[in-house]
């Protein structure tokens, strides 16, 4: 059988998997790169977000869940809280610079991908 060209996206895919292979350790599992992906696309429009913001997005999975994800987001610095001064039960979520680098590490993947198809 003939091999299929590779589209741009499955060429995307296979950069993600070297990706994944050259930055060991723990990896976003859907639900934390979901909300990561909220956080950044938010943050990228000038919104503040807080957490309950987050925790409100019942179609990613239930409050208790999705709190502990964002607990293992802060824990690998992909975000931090900051508390509001007005308010100090109310916090921010933030992307981290490791937040900002993953996102250009997946443009690059995506530039690759795109230049070889």
């Amino acid at each position: 059988m003939k091999p299929i060209k590779q589209s741009a996206y499955i060429s995307f895919l296979n950069q993600l998997d070297s990706l994944d292979q050259i930055n060991l350790g723990k990896k976003l599992d859907s639900t934390e790169e979901q909300l990561l992906n909220h956080i950044a696309l938010k943050t990228s429009q000038g919104k503040k977000l807080l957490v309950g913001d987050l925790i409100s997005l019942s179609e990613l999975g239930s409050q208790a869940m999705l709190h502990g994800r964002i607990k293992s987001l802060v824990e690998m610095d992909f975000v931090k809280l900051n508390e509001d001064r007005a308010d100090g039960r109310r916090r921010f979520v933030i992307p981290t610079a490791k937040a900002l680098k993953h996102y250009e590490q997946l443009s690059t993947c995506l530039e690759k991908a795109l230049k070889s198809s």
